[in-house]
């Protein structure tokens, strides 16, 4: 088996259509967090300013899962790029990492 991890960072606008095209796909244990970035806002309500890193940015969503086969990496990675489209030059980027193992937790 040939695990691999797809974690993209998107748009918020855009994640109810790519998780939807996930799961109808077949996808299962994804996960989705909010997180902080600096992707280019779709308009001025997008984006605040933050303290902390003292730069604009915007709510993204880090969408992760996990792939059994290349075949299902490379249609999760189709999936995303088609459905996390925002009109923009760029509107996110998509990760694709081995992993080594997996333990599932059981009891």
């Amino acid at each position: 088996m040939s695990l691999s991890e797809v974690k993209t960072y998107i748009h918020r606008s855009r994640v109810a259509d790519v998780v939807s095209e996930l799961t109808n796909a077949g996808f299962k244990n994804l996960t989705v967090i909010d997180v902080q970035g600096l992707l280019k806002s779709l308009d001025s309500k997008e984006q605040h300013y933050s303290v902390e890193i003292g730069q604009k940015v915007v709510t993204e969503v880090k969408l992760e899962l996990v792939c059994e086969t290349e075949t299902q990496t490379a249609e999760a990675v189709a999936i995303i790029r088609e459905h996390g489209k925002t009109g923009q030059s760029s509107a996110g980027w998509i990760y694709v990492s081995d992993i080594k193992s997996a333990i599932e937790i059981t009891g």
